[in-house]
């Protein structure tokens, strides 16, 4: 009896204190059992989880989660938390401090895990008691901005990330895509993003160091060449004009990126040591 009481306190432990893993199977933190993240477009999330309906959000990167009801959106979930101790845990997920940066999540929804992406600034109205200055909107695949009609591209990538797909998408983006990719990484400040953009097995630490100083990160003009003309290349430089914003200001500057990959059927990359001599 004394034995399968302490099976029984050592099961239990080990799900109560169960750590979410950023992964497309893992754990849930109240339940034993493995479910898969899937990307499920907006429209068929919009009747997952109609108005007023309540869920969890998991952010993908702490393992913090929070619960929260969607009050309204229509092309997007515009979402509150729930209660003044959810509003705590999300304002720990963005250390403290309120921000439009987008971040990976998982949306629970009973037995279902889908991938998501959220931003951390309260805006519009709010009608919890939960001390929460308004709404956040919550991003599916599909879904977009009140003022686009096509995805953002930054929520778009969270959600990737969130789903496993983020290497499968970097891998398959053209060079002008990279660019943009690590264009938004930077915006972020998501050093996982910017690092699949570069050639592998190489020291980044001063580059990112110089990047962590930069708050926008904004193309402002860059020169497209139709697709077909890439094909037979495994090099290539794309001059790009920018607005970056540091602590010191905001200075406009060309930078010509350049791109390389191995063979015509391998993925093109960043060539990061001739980005940081520019930057």
């Amino acid at each position: 009896m004394v034995k399968v009481l302490l099976l029984f306190f050592l099961f239990f432990f080990s799900i109560e204190y169960l750590n979410v893993e950023a992964t497309t199977e893992f754990d849930e933190k109240d339940s034993p059992l493995s479910f898969k993240v899937e990307l499920v477009p907006w429209e068929m999330v919009n009747e997952i989880l109609p108005r007023k309906s309540f869920f969890t959000i998991i952010d993908v990167e702490t393992g913090l989660q929070f619960r929260v009801q969607r009050r309204a959106g229509s092309r997007h979930a515009d979402v509150q938390p729930l209660t003044i101790d959810d509003t705590k845990i999300m304002k720990k997920i963005y250390g403290g401090k309120w921000s439009w940066k987008r971040r990976a999540i998982i949306v629970k929804y009973g037995d279902q895990m889908i991938a998501a992406s959220m931003h951390g600034m309260p805006h519009g109205g709010g009608a919890l008691k939960n001390g929460f200055p308004g709404h956040f909107c919550v991003h599916f695949l599909g879904s977009t901005t009140h003022r686009s009609k096509e995805p953002d591209l930054a929520h778009k990538l969270m959600l990737l990330k969130a789903g496993g797909k983020l290497d499968e998408y970097i891998s398959n983006a053209d060079p002008y895509q990279l660019i943009e990719i690590f264009a938004t990484g930077v915006n972020q400040t998501d050093q996982k993003i910017i690092k699949q953009t570069f050639l592998p097995n190489a020291k980044n630490k001063k580059l990112f160091k110089n990047l962590n100083q930069i708050t926008i990160f904004s193309i402002t003009n860059i020169s497209y060449l139709p697709l077909s003309d890439l094909k037979g290349l495994l090099s290539m430089e794309i001059p790009v004009e920018v607005e970056i914003f540091r602590d010191q200001g905001k200075e406009r500057i060309q930078i010509v990126f350049v791109l390389v990959r191995n063979s015509i059927v391998d993925r093109w990359y960043i060539q990061q040591n001739e980005l940081h001599k520019q930057l």
